[in-house]
């Protein structure tokens, strides 16, 4: 493990604390928790040690709160795994890409991320918040094993940050899902992505595990926490939070790519 001083650690412990409770409310935790990492490690150390720490420290959080939805929100688990059996596959072949990936390339990346997402909230503020009508048919179920599993799986092996906020909005466009349920479903496909993403990147020898390990229990903590609040607040408090991170973190990275 790189040489990190007991600053960082703590920061980004902390930071893990937070991600995992954004990431169970609403997804998105990685917009938070990959930024950190790639602050909060030496210089030079390389891009591929940030996502596959991100990825090992992800997985637990994301499980953990994949664990206390299914035991309250109203899931359907079989089509979640079949999403999620394709999202592993396509997170597989996106990390296996992303070895060569730089930093440079990483942070422009998220900026766009970042700025797609806030468009959609804004522009559709009621999105989410009570169930579409109208039957979810099997063309449906098809298409989100193909956008939310296999296309945004291979988006989360390759770069990973806005995941769960995609699988998110991703399902509660193709399932007819409310948002505290499509982030329920999210969580589970999320288990997945992580799952074959990490795969991938400790076969590279590619994960600071140390650091994962500690940094895992704060993002079991707040996964857990999160999922509890959004089951508690309901939909309307999920939009608000995805709606607040996200133009947070824009304005964060615009001040750093511009103004610092």
């Amino acid at each position: 493990m790189p040489d990190i001083s007991l600053t960082a650690v703590v920061l980004l412990c902390l930071a893990a604390l937070a991600a995992g409770w954004i990431d169970a409310v609403v997804g998105g935790g990685g917009l938070l928790l990959l930024p950190a990492l790639l602050l909060g490690l030496p210089s030079g150390t390389p891009a591929a040690h940030a996502l596959g720490t991100n990825k090992a420290v992800a997985i637990v959080g994301t499980t953990g709160a994949a664990v206390t939805y299914a035991r309250r929100a109203p899931v359907d688990v079989r089509t979640a795994v079949r999403i999620g059996l394709a999202a592993l596959a396509g997170s597989s072949a996106g990390a296996s890409l992303a070895a060569g990936m730089s930093t440079e390339v990483l942070k422009p990346v998220i900026m766009v991320v970042l700025l797609a997402v806030a468009a959609f909230a804004i522009l559709r503020p009621a999105f989410g918040t009570v169930p579409a009508t109208g039957p979810v048919t099997r063309r449906r179920i098809l298409a989100a094993i193909g956008l939310a599993g296999l296309g945004i799986g291979f988006y989360d092996g390759l770069v990973g940050p806005g995941t769960g906020t995609f699988l998110v909005l991703a399902l509660t466009a193709l399932l007819h899902l409310d948002l505290v349920t499509a982030s329920a479903t999210a969580k589970i496909v999320n288990c997945c992505t992580n799952a074959g993403a990490l795969a991938t990147f400790a076969w590279q020898g590619a994960v600071l595990w140390q650091l994962a390990a500690l940094m895992a229990v704060f993002n079991l903590a707040g996964g857990t926490l999160g999922a509890h609040t959004a089951l508690k607040r309901g939909s309307g408090f999920v939009r608000v939070v995805l709606l607040t991170v996200v133009l947070a973190l824009v304005a964060n990275l615009a001040y750093e790519q511009w103004a610092a």
